[in-house]
């Protein structure tokens, strides 16, 4: 107990500089309170006030200067612009970039490059011994070692820990709503093939993740992209018009930190969309994949939240937060459980035991929140060092999101900037990135990139930035 306290006085302390520092009351170059003022003002150890500062320089807001003290060394006014609101044109579209995200799939794994490319975070972010322990623990205890098949339903343990966690955000979820899948990427697409059929229309954000493309692709779908803010999400307005004069049967967002974007749809976005889909019967694909990574004090809400009809899908995996290669996702189908569960039988019958038990058990033991805790606040201190070297090394009409959570920076260059040839040139140099036409099936983004921040920060990683930084000084020449 007494170590918790000690955590939740530092995180106080940390937190109210923070503020002080992002409302402009604290400048940069102002010099911080000493350690021994602060001791006093809160009546705390000296180790607790120390900690709380070692917290803001991991984030980058402060520096500690020797027999001199604690120096500001943030300010948001020397933050880089915002992108503008994406403007992609209405007409549905059904074509494929497997070749472009094929290339740029076959230089993920290559050894000797700083890999900015990179859909989750590396595992020196991930609880690699603790899962193992875990798993270990798990296969002793379960039936035949976990050989055997579990129901199509997936494990009621792991069902009923996510249906737990819906009530961080207002969910009211229980494990009977719950389906078990192989990652996010196949409950999305067992949540397509159930609401849509060949030739059929959806509309989603702009930019999208390349692999909702690729699904709607590979399932003969037409698709519409929608204006999209980097700071609230899809243009509600438009959505609307859209809805109006085409046929569309289903709507598939992800309305928490969108994958390129990072954008998170306010409550009263995500109410009015779900008030839209009802008045119009048109189910709501929600990805809430990075839902848990958020920077703020509590986990953003979802459109799920709000359902009261059935029509709103709710998926999620562990992949982003904990282990991608255990393939564990889940879907919540609202009035399309059945739909969803006979289709599973027919494609894939059940889902692997061992990991499901695995993260149940991680879970249960509450190894889970506290393994988000310290990923969140890496994180969290990684998008401002990014940022913070983006500023500085970068073209300076360069526009660069700021997230408020998962690990992902959407940057506008100047558009006389071809970042495709930027980024053979930069494979070259041992550094890779996702270029941002991959994200759209239409001619735009070519002057755009996605960076991940989901590396450790290190003097690889930032001398890799600067590399990067001067190819596109030299390409806007």
């Amino acid at each position: 107990m007494k170590n918790t306290s000690k955590t939740f006085l530092y995180n106080n302390i940390a937190s109210a500089i923070e503020e002080q520092i992002n409302s402009g009351v604290l400048k940069l170059g102002d010099k911080l309170p000493s350690v021994r003022i602060l001791k006093k003002e809160y009546g705390v150890s000296v180790s607790t006030i120390l900690e709380a500062y070692y917290r803001l320089e991991a984030k980058s807001l402060i520096e500690s200067r020797p027999r001199s003290g604690y120096y500001v060394i943030f300010s948001k006014d020397k933050l880089l612009k915002s992108p503008e609101k994406t403007a992609p044109n209405s007409k549905a579209s059904h074509k494929s970039k497997a070749e472009i995200i094929i290339d740029f799939y076959q230089t993920i794994n290559e050894k000797d490059i700083v890999n900015f490319s990179l859909g989750v975070p590396a595992p020196e972010l991930l609880p690699v011994a603790k899962l193992s322990k875990t798993m270990h623990e798990t296969i002793i205890h379960l039936k035949a070692g976990g050989t055997y098949y579990d129901t199509i339903q997936g494990s009621e343990n792991l069902r009923r820990q996510i249906a737990q966690r819906t009530l961080l955000w207002g969910g009211n979820l229980k494990e009977e709503d719950i389906v078990i899948t192989a990652g996010c990427t196949n409950a999305l697409s067992l949540s397509l093939m159930v609401v849509t059929n060949p030739g059929d229309t959806i509309v989603v954000e702009s930019p999208v993740f390349f692999g909702i493309l690729q699904l709607a692709n590979t399932l003969g779908l037409r698709v519409i992209e929608l204006p999209t803010e980097s700071s609230s999400g899809m243009d509600l307005n438009v959505l609307k018009k859209v809805l109006r004069k085409q046929d569309v049967k289903a709507i598939v967002l992800i309305s928490n930190f969108n994958n390129p974007l990072g954008s998170i749809m306010p409550d009263s976005h995500k109410k009015e969309i779900v008030k839209i889909i009802k008045e119009y019967q048109i189910p709501l694909i929600e990805d809430d994949i990075c839902g848990e990574i958020y920077y703020g004090k509590n986990r953003p809400s979802t459109c799920k939240s709000f359902d009261d009809s059935g029509l709103v899908m709710w998926v999620g995996s562990f992949s982003k937060t904990l282990a991608g290669g255990y393939r564990v996702g889940w879907v919540a189908p609202g009035r399309f459980l059945k739909e969803i569960l006979r289709l599973k039988l027919c494609l894939s019958s059940s889902t692997t035991t061992i990991t499901q038990e695995t993260i149940a058990n991680f879970l249960m033991k509450g190894r889970y929140d506290y393994h988000l805790r310290k990923l969140r606040q890496t994180l969290h201190a990684n998008s401002l060092k990014y940022i913070t070297t983006i500023g500085e090394y970068f073209p300076k009409d360069t526009r660069v999101t700021k997230p408020q959570g998962s690990f992902l920076l959407w940057v506008e260059l100047n558009p006389k900037i071809n970042v495709k040839e930027v980024f053979n040139k930069a494979k070259e140099k041992g550094v890779v990135f996702s270029p941002g036409t991959i994200f759209t099936l239409q001619n735009q983004y070519q002057n755009c990139m996605r960076l991940s921040y989901g590396l450790p920060w290190s003097i690889e990683v930032e001398k890799a930035l600067k590399q990067l930084g001067k190819l596109l000084k030299n390409s806007s020449l």
